[in-house]
């Protein structure tokens, strides 16, 4: 039990700060927008990896490693608070079709993408 809680720690220590420098980068890339393209990335990016962990773990015998990656990593990573909060601020700012779309591509995306990860997955460790 103390091992996984270690684990899960570890890994959202290392997702917060891969989280944190991926909004540095989007900053650096686009400038500050109004719209959040890099909690909307982190989540599809991170849906993807679950993806692809779940089915590695499932064929490789990794099961072990879900508090560190899938926990803690994965959800130190991605964020679904701070997209709400994203959302929210969309709509009290007068933008709710900025909003809506946000939501609708933050949610839809990241399903594909991980549905995109499980795919990956399943053909090249197949």
């Amino acid at each position: 039990m103390l091992a996984a809680v270690f684990q899960v720690a570890i890994g959202g220590a290392a997702g917060a700060v891969m989280r944190h420098l991926m909004g540095l980068g989007i900053v650096r890339v686009l400038g500050h927008t109004p719209f959040p393209y890099a909690v909307l990335l982190v989540n599809v990016i991170g849906s993807f990896l679950m993806g692809v962990f779940v089915v590695a773990a499932a064929q490789r015998g990794l099961a072990h490693l879900a508090p560190l990656v899938i926990t803690g990593l994965l959800g130190g990573f991605t964020t679904f608070s701070a997209f709400s909060l994203e959302a929210v601020n969309l709509y009290e700012h007068g933008t709710p079709g900025a909003a809506a779309l946000y939501v609708l591509a933050s949610v839809g995306l990241s399903i594909l993408g991980l549905m995109a990860g499980l795919w990956l997955a399943r053909v090249t460790l197949a």
